[in-house]
């Protein structure tokens, strides 16, 4: 019995040592996104963002995502090409006069003439293979001065870099002047953020958080990619299942950094991180009774990529946590 007794205690004492964390869990997966990462950011998906001052930690994985690593161009799995002697386009045909030479000797040494008697003795040899020597290097010169007459040519162009030592995004973005310096080659023109996209990020926020609180998927729709609301129709179908909801309110930007912003395949990209509070509540639908969180604020820290079309409005494209 004493020992059924202390276990018991020490069951206790594990449970409600444990307890805390398992809530601060559920409360982390009750907002929007789950508290997980989700989403793409093109071809940066699995590309960490730089660190800003708003969020200096890494950010996380993504945990759900559409894109696969190697797309859009995939990793190279064709065998690389042999250099040297026998390898190149040209190797092909010095492999075949090398094979053809081999063959016609043992063909010789089968007949009982000799290795080299197929070809008429060693001076004849050495004289095929100065001119089959001779003949692979016209080849050579003649497709490498065809290659260079009909490649293309490449503008290059300084790499993207990040936003060091530019303003931070903040509640008010009047004041803000544009961002430049950031894009491709030559050949693609600059992506600024200007204040006006600092408030539609702002903005998205918000109503997003707000479509969320009511369930509202139309919405969500409009102001995500189909990636992006599809995880969170997802999301709330099991909110559905389990016979709750979860509220968010009082949604509040303290500060935001431009981590990148780029320009690939026509549309443009910008990654922010974003320091706020919000009140995080799941309720019960059947009674109303608050089974998680609470109305007190909490501050959350995400790194949200936002993508625009050309002629439309921005929209949510991932969301990373901050680890």
């Amino acid at each position: 019995m004493q020992r059924k007794s202390g276990l018991l205690k020490a069951m206790a004492v594990a449970l409600s040592l444990a307890l805390p964390t398992v809530l601060a869990v559920s409360a982390a997966d009750a907002r929007i996104g789950g508290g997980s990462s989700s989403g793409s950011r093109g071809t940066r998906t699995f590309s960490a963002p730089p660190s800003t001052s708003t969020a200096p930690g890494s950010a996380s994985q993504f945990n759900r995502t559409i894109t696969q690593p190697g797309q859009p161009g995939g990793f190279n799995t064709a065998a690389p090409a042999r250099g040297g002697l026998f390898g190149g386009r040209a190797g092909g045909l010095l492999g075949g006069l090398a094979a053809g030479f081999l063959g016609a000797g043992l063909f010789g040494m089968l007949f009982g003439g000799g290795l080299f008697s197929g070809l008429g003795g060693f001076a004849s040899i050495i004289g095929l293979i100065l001119q089959v020597l001779l003949v692979v290097f016209l080849v050579r010169m003649a497709m490498a001065w065809w290659q260079r007459r009909n490649q293309p040519a490449y503008a290059a162009g300084p790499a993207p870099s990040p936003t060091d030592g530019q303003p931070s995004l903040r509640s008010g973005l009047s004041g803000l002047g544009g961002f430049g310096g950031f894009g491709g080659g030559s050949n693609t023109p600059p992506l600024q953020i200007l204040p006006a996209d600092y408030e539609a990020f702002e903005r998205l926020l918000g109503e997003i958080q707000s479509a969320w609180s009511n369930e509202d998927v139309g919405r969500l729709r409009l102001l995500s990619t189909p990636e992006m609301a599809s995880y969170f129709e997802r999301d709330l179908e099991q909110n559905q299942a389990r016979g709750v909801v979860n509220k968010v309110s009082a949604v509040k930007l303290l500060q935001g950094d431009l981590a990148e912003a780029w320009r690939e395949n026509g549309a443009d990209y910008a990654t922010v991180a974003m320091r706020f509070t919000l009140a995080d509540k799941t309720i019960e639908r059947a009674s109303g009774r608050v089974v998680d969180g609470s109305d007190q604020p909490q501050e959350v820290t995400e790194i949200w990529t936002f993508l625009r079309h050309a002629g439309a409005d921005w929209q949510l494209s991932g969301i990373q946590q901050v680890s």
